[in-house]
């Protein structure tokens, strides 16, 4: 098998994508078995004055300071479970360390998979508004929908204050269910929730549209690549086609 790398930029979605990566590797392997896994996380704190001033260039290479030490510790490829993060990841630089799944790429093929047309897109204010989504998305023949100004700011606001904080409350929860059923109201089939902390609040069974859990589809396409059962990646940073 091969030894998976964890690129974490924020806490709470790290932890449920190593969860979930040895829960994939217990139910095809047999209990308690799952790929080798190395975490390397840089505190998000030092990352966030240049993510208010959009340098991208700067988290850049704080994010590859964590893939060098992945590939030291002898992991073979790496995984971000923060969807942010990769618009950092796809600027200009040389290449990283090793080669990575993008997690767009990741929720896209799934989408497509599913015979979505028109996925709504809830994360941070970076991501809502940024190109990575709608790319990767009209790539596969899938229009993106994002929340009004109001509703961004709003979903922006639980993410970091509380979300983050592994702070999850029913009035939250309530808050980004109403903001989904108004994407179902403009013609939504799906909604990705493509922050990776916001699987923990919005869960399958209470959400108006099926759900694109960005991290857990993360982690179980990690495992496919560890098994053997897909590809090693081919994206060392730098935009994607």
């Amino acid at each position: 098998m091969r030894h998976v790398g964890i690129l974490a930029h924020s806490i709470e979605g790290a932890a449920l994508c190593l969860r979930t990566l040895s829960q994939e590797g217990a139910r095809d392997l047999g209990t308690h078995e799952h790929a080798d896994v190395t975490l390397d996380c840089i505190a998000m704190g030092r990352s966030m004055p240049a993510w208010e001033a959009r340098d991208h260039g700067a988290i850049r290479k704080i994010l590859a300071t964590s893939v060098d030490r992945l590939a030291n510790a002898g992991a073979e490829f790496f995984v971000c479970p923060d969807n942010t993060a990769h618009m950092a990841l796809e600027s200009d630089g040389e290449d990283l360390a090793l080669p990575g799944l993008h997690i767009a790429e990741i929720v896209a093929e799934k989408a497509a998979a599913e015979g979505y047309r028109r996925v709504g897109v809830l994360g941070t204010k970076y991501t809502m508004t940024g190109p990575i989504y709608p790319r990767v998305f009209a790539a596969k023949g899938i229009d993106a929908e994002i929340p009004d100004s109001d509703e961004r700011r709003l979903i922006n606001d639980i993410i970091f204050t509380e979300l983050c904080q592994g702070v999850f409350t029913a009035a939250s929860r309530q808050r980004y269910l109403d903001i989904i059923n108004r994407l179902h109201s403009l013609g939504c089939d799906a909604v990705a929730l493509v922050c990776t902390e916001i699987p923990l609040l919005v869960k399958p069974d209470v959400s108006p549209l099926p759900t694109l859990d960005s991290t857990r589809l993360l982690a179980a396409a990690a495992h496919q690549v560890a098994i053997g059962a897909r590809p090693l990646p081919t994206w060392y940073g730098g935009a994607i086609d």
